[in-house]
């Protein structure tokens, strides 16, 4: 996929039968109804050369909006709870934790780094990393990726 490219949002009704069943065949697989892109691709009515042409290329509305994901740098006073209340407000945020790593404390601090999903009916990531500033034993917070 280009790194600049243009989107379009397009209703159903006039998009070419080879797009709507690329869509299908991908929902095939996403579901489990299907095992392999050849099974979902024949059940679709649509070739694999023409599947694997526009999969990169369309997307449910819903898919494209459903997920962020941020790293998040955290330096974290060396206490019991201190991490469970940052992963707690993670959650009343809306956001899910996809990986955690922490270092080793040192002189009663450790850095961790969070990866973090956010949903799209999830509150924006700079609202959550701000509160994480004022939990108590949470010494910075940064956001330091975001896709």
């Amino acid at each position: 996929m280009k790194k600049n490219a243009t989107y379009y949002l397009v209703r159903e009704d006039v998009l070419p039968e080879a797009l709507l069943k690329t869509v299908l065949v991908k929902d095939l697989l996403a579901r489990g109804e299907c095992a392999t892109v050849n099974e979902a691709a024949e059940q679709a009515g649509i070739s694999r050369s023409a599947f694997y042409k526009y999969k990169d290329g369309i997307f449910p509305l819903s898919s494209i909006n459903r997920e962020r994901i941020t790293t998040i740098s955290l330096d974290l006073e060396h206490r019991a709870g201190v991490l469970s209340r940052v992963l707690s407000l993670v959650a009343s945020f809306g956001g899910n934790v996809l990986t955690i790593h922490q270092s080793i404390p040192l002189q009663g601090r450790a850095n961790v780094v969070l990866t973090v999903e956010t949903g799209q009916d999830a509150a924006p990531a700079d609202a959550m990393v701000e509160s994480m500033k004022s939990v108590e034993g949470v010494t910075r917070a940064v956001v330091i990726g975001q896709g």
